[in-house]
């Protein structure tokens, strides 16, 4: 105050217009409100599933092949290719004999051995070196690419990110680790590194967003697409292409999960059946391109499918180095439920993990019953099923063969049958859990409610990954029985 003028300090304090000064801090703070909100927005809006492709057993090389192995319930499992390695110098039925496998079978895919080098600006002398999962993940992302509607001229330059689960190099045995230093040439380190199949195809491609190799085991593309789904939340990628490879070209990885005793000896994959023993290795390559929603509706793509959330955790100590862990199971499907704000008793479907072992089933059914149980009345049971009884465990590749079956059942609105399920297994508690196991193909049907699934995959490193997806309504992408329009006119590409 002024002393020596009162008057004038009261004169001053009137022309201050207060109203005016808290309609402005109003207005600041509802725009600083809704800027939090649209960051909180962000970080749960939905990843909508544009394209994806793939190439595994059973001769599948699209997804429309891939829905009919599963429509149908083949069994994809055969010997073992006598161009891979002969099976009868390998084999011998009494496990622990050294340097021997006592299976014979895996699940297989075609035409390894054959790629188009110059498509992709390699050459023919480097492409003999780079093993065949690099050539693989070129082949399939850039088809995946194309069913997305995608141009990948224009791509150059982007903020593309590339996510993808490899766990094995096989190929390194024929030049890199052959034992003859000899062999070794400038191409050999770069065809034969993991993380360099990643850094390939995005420098084939000219693609600028992050690029991951990731090895959890059997979670790997599972954790890839987690990753990818946090990326394009961020802003970080705008695009983003998830997925996994796995080939077995040499028999060490095969023997040494036999001395594992974890592979069955009959090669198949008998996932929550009584006589449970083991699962089959199986390969292949999938890859799904995911953009925000968003984006997508605004751009009128191809919606296929929505990922409404995700979650990753590790098992922690459990009874063993490789043995699963219920609650850890738990707890990651309790996360991704929250992080998709979904409820229990909204999910229909569970695509498990599923790998047929005595002591895993039991553990994972237990899981799924304690957390999706809730809020289930009988008339509305859990559907679970793995895609490991048809086409074997992928291992890296595993995840994504799960989704890309979900996304094709939800469009389809169909479940396809699980094979090898003849007797339950007699430690799950059947009579006690809201669970049920088609055998053949069935009715997805959800009444008003949107279609929903969750999608497991635990690694045997205890990396553990669980996503919820839900199917496509409204957009353009549906393309189930209500989203195909019929035309009298084709116009040929």
């Amino acid at each position: 105050m002024n002393q020596n003028n009162p008057k004038m300090d009261a004169k001053n304090d009137s022309t201050i217009d207060y109203r005016s000064l808290l309609q402005d801090a109003l207005t600041e703070m509802r725009s600083l409100r809704g800027k939090l909100s649209a960051v909180e927005k962000a970080k749960t809006e939905p990843i909508a599933i544009i394209g994806m492709d793939c190439r595994f057993p059973g001769g599948v090389n699209s997804p429309q092949a891939y829905w009919e192995l599963l429509r149908e319930g083949i069994d994809a499992i055969a010997q073992v290719p006598s161009e891979r390695w002969s099976i009868d110098d390998y084999y011998d039925a009494d496990p622990d004999i050294p340097g021997k496998m006592y299976t014979r079978y895996g699940g297989f895919i075609d035409n390894v051995d054959k790629f188009d080098p110059q498509f992709f600006g390699i050459s023919p002398r480097e492409a003999a070196k780079m093993d065949p999962q690099q050539r693989l993940l070129l082949e399939v992302s850039y088809t995946a690419l194309e069913r997305a509607g995608q141009p990948v001229q224009e791509l150059n330059g982007t903020k593309t990110g590339v996510y993808i689960g490899i766990s094995f190099d096989d190929y390194a045995k024929f030049s890199l680790n052959s034992g003859d230093v000899n062999r070794i040439d400038a191409y050999s380190s770069l065809g034969n590194t993991r993380s360099i199949a990643v850094g390939r195809l995005s420098y084939a491609l000219g693609l600028q967003g992050p690029a991951m190799q990731l090895d959890t085991t059997c979670s790997s593309s599972l954790l890839a697409t987690h990753l990818a789904c946090q990326s394009l939340r961020s802003g970080e990628s705008n695009l983003a292409l998830a997925g996994g490879v796995s080939l077995m070209l040499s028999p060490e990885a095969t023997i040494g999960f036999c001395k594992l005793k974890a592979l069955s000896p009959d090669g198949r994959c008998k996932t929550f059946d009584a006589k449970a023993n083991g699962y089959v290795r199986g390969e292949g390559c999938g890859i799904i391109v995911l953009k925000r929603l968003s984006e997508a509706i605004a751009n009128n793509d191809n919606i296929l499918a929505v990922i409404k959330g995700s979650a990753v955790n590790h098992d922690g100590q459990s009874n063993g180095l490789t043995a699963p862990n219920g609650s850890a199971q738990e707890n990651v499907i309790r996360q991704a439920l929250k992080n998709a704000q979904v409820q229990p008793s909204q999910i229909q479907y569970v695509e498990t993990h599923g790998t047929g072992t005595s002591l895993g089933d039991p553990i994972e059914v237990l899981a799924l019953g304690k957390v999706l149980g809730e809020g289930r009345t009988e008339d509305n049971p859990l559907t679970i099923g793995s895609v490991k009884t048809n086409i074997g465990h992928l291992e890296a590749a595993a995840g994504v063969a799960s989704i890309i079956k979900v996304v094709l059942a939800l469009q389809n609105q169909q479940i396809p049958p699980h094979l090898h399920f003849q007797k339950p297994n007699p430690h799950i508690p059947w009579s006690r859990l809201p669970v049920n196991i088609p055998t053949k193909l069935t009715p997805w049907n959800a009444e008003n409610e949107t279609r929903k699934s969750g999608i497991s995959s635990f690694g045997m490193s205890g990396t553990n990954a669980h996503l919820v997806i839900e199917e496509s309504r409204g957009s353009r992408g549906s393309r189930g029985s209500r989203g195909r329009k019929e035309r009298p006119l084709h116009i040929l590409p």
